[in-house]
C-alpha cells in the first residue's frame, strides 16, 4: 500500500489598507482562490472573522511523498508572503504520521 502524508498550515496574516469587513472579504475571497486554484489544498479562513485587518487559515494537504508535501507547503507560504496586501504574521506547520 502506497504511503500517505498528510501536513497542515495555520497562516495568521495582516490584511493591509482594510477599512470594512467588505473590503476585508475581497482579500480573503481572492487569497482562498488563490491558494485553491494553484495547488490541491483545502483551504478556510479560521479565525479572526469579526476583524477588519486581521485573518487566520487553515490549509491541509495530502501528497504521496513527504518531499512532495514539504514543497507544496514551502511555495504556498512563499507565494503568501509575496502577496503585496497582506502581512503574514505567523506560521504553524503540522504533520500527521502514517502509521504504515
Amino acid at each position: 500500500m502506497a504511503g500517505m502524508h498528510v501536513g497542515a498550515l495555520r497562516v495568521e496574516v495582516r490584511i493591509l489598507g482594510t477599512r470594512s469587513l467588505k473590503e476585508k472579504r475581497r482579500v480573503v475571497k481572492s487569497l482562498i482562490a488563490q491558494v485553491s486554484n494553484a495547488h490541491p489544498v483545502a483551504i478556510a479562513e479560521v479565525d479572526h472573522q469579526d476583524l477588519w485587518q486581521r485573518a487566520s487559515f487553515g490549509i491541509a494537504a495530502v501528497a504521496p511523498q513527504s518531499g512532495h508535501l514539504d514543497r507544496m507547503l514551502h511555495t504556498i507560504e512563499r507565494d503568501l508572503r509575496l502577496r503585496s496586501d497582506i502581512e503574514v504574521l505567523d506560521v504553524a506547520r503540522t504533520y500527521l504520521e502514517d502509521p504504515e
